[in-house]
């Protein structure tokens, strides 16, 4: 294969179009990417906070539920 091939409009594609067309492809990926990662920081964030009050408020109740109580009487 050669370094340029004939289409059919009768341009040829040069390897200068096709690293073009490839850091094109690149710039759009990654400013997806960052955009992603951005809300992914975020949700990754609330899930955290989400978990930490759960688990608080399930051992807080645990712990309620299961006091002992002792009654010391005198005779």
């Amino acid at each position: 294969m050669t370094a340029t091939q004939q289409i059919k409009e009768g341009r040829t594609v040069s390897r200068a179009d096709i690293e073009a067309k490839l850091r094109e492809i690149r710039g759009e990926v990654e400013t997806t990417g960052n955009n992603v990662k951005q809300y992914a920081i975020a949700a990754g964030a609330v899930v955290a906070v989400a978990v930490v009050a759960l688990a608080f408020t399930l051992g807080k109740r645990k712990g309620k539920r299961k006091t002992t109580v002792v009654e010391v009487r005198r005779v």
